[in-house]
């Protein structure tokens, strides 16, 4: 940030914790943080973890934020508030955006719900303020590698189409163990919706839906195999930009080899369906430890023919590792999922904007070499 802004954090969890040390850290003005929470002892844990990591001065506020109503405190912060940075689980999206559009601030999510983003998207289109919508890793960063692969295969080799644009994302353990092959490095219940909820996808240019966990393949990345398969979420509104103009589209999650076959029994044991979410996630909370260490691998490409008929293909694959900001080490799925939260933030405080922005309306050049994203993402 280049001036002085008033910035709400809604949530109290590693993202909240790592979103507000990067602005600190990486600002050139550093802003005032608000952090809001339904237990208020959780944002005043969050708001001394920030000041104890940060290496400049702070001013951070923690401030109760019930799941009903605005209390007079609130009423206060958000009149003088900029932007709201959401990073409460997706149901609770459209009443924070709500208050954004009520308040006049911008607002910002991570969500990968599809319904709630949904509702969302209707109330911000005659919003007087920015709206960007699931600006994390995925969906966010991933969707935006995958959107600049294609406008430069399409720029270097003089087409309008192309036949695939596969994009893949992994939170991962460095180490996994037999039967799950998996440790949470995140949500749960964010693990047990994208298994569950269809996948939005492109097949003949067309857009439709999937069903999740249902093409499963093997991927090697940097001479490491990896299960891919799809999940929920995770295409953000590529399928509705690039109809047409892409004959295969999907996002797909990248797990270590065995952790699928695992899932897959433990959905065929579930009894009801209308349930499903809760139960998959006990079942995977009764057996899966969560873990610290952890690592980001991504990998997105885009194949086509050129202008001459040769077929051709462009790779890009990161692998990102913990990363110590300030005086704090932050995970990786922490600063790869708050670094373009904070990107977006900067982009519609610095060059405000009225109403949506979807990630295929953002500048991939521009943002991904973002102070935040780059340094995070290289």
């Amino acid at each position: 940030m280049k001036k002085h802004f008033n910035i709400i954090i809604a949530g109290a969890g590693g993202i909240a914790e790592a979103v507000g040390l990067l602005l600190m850290e990486w600002s050139e003005v550093t802003p005032s943080l608000f952090i809001g929470n339904r237990t208020l002892s959780n944002a005043q844990k969050v708001a001394q973890w920030i000041e104890e990591g940060s290496t400049k001065k702070c001013e951070i506020k923690a401030f109760h934020l019930p799941e009903n109503g605005i209390t007079d405190e609130m009423q206060e912060l958000f009149f003088k508030g900029d932007i709201i940075l959401d990073c409460l689980p997706g149901s609770q999206a459209p009443k924070m955006a709500q208050f954004a559009k009520d308040f006049a601030m911008h607002y910002a999510n991570l969500t990968e719900y599809v319904a709630e983003t949904e509702r969302i998207m209707t109330l911000a289109s005659d919003a007087k303020t920015g709206f960007i919508l699931q600006t994390g890793l995925a969906p966010g960063y991933i969707d935006l590698l995958a959107h600049g692969l294609f406008q430069e295969f399409c720029n270097d080799f003089d087409v309008h189409k192309v036949d695939k644009l596969e994009f893949k994302v992994g939170a991962l353990t460095n180490h996994a163990v037999a039967p799950h092959y998996y440790g949470f490095t995140w949500s749960p219940v964010g693990v047990a919706t994208e298994y569950l909820k269809d996948a939005i996808v492109l097949r003949d240019y067309k857009k439709t839906s999937l069903a999740a966990l249902s093409e499963r393949a093997t991927i090697i990345i940097d001479g490491i195999a990896f299960d891919e398969d799809l999940t929920s979420g995770g295409a953000a509104d590529l399928p509705d930009a690039l109809s047409g103009k892409v004959r295969s589209l999907d996002y797909k999650t990248l797990r270590h080899p065995g952790h699928y076959a695992w899932v897959e029994e433990q959905l065929s044991e579930l009894k009801n369906p209308i349930n499903a979410i809760h139960d998959l996630q006990a079942k995977m909370q009764a057996i899966i430890p969560h873990i610290e260490d952890d690592q980001i691998v991504l990998y997105a490409a885009v194949e086509g023919k050129d202008a001459t008929g040769i077929l051709r293909r462009r790779e890009v694959a990161k692998r990102i590792l913990p990363l110590k900001v300030g005086n704090q080490l932050l995970r990786a799925i922490q600063t790869t999922t708050a670094a373009p939260l904070a990107q977006a933030a900067q982009l519609l405080l610095e060059n405000p904007h009225r109403g949506l922005l979807l990630q295929s309306q953002l500048d991939p050049k521009k943002f991904l070499n973002g102070i935040y994203v780059s340094r995070v993402y290289g």
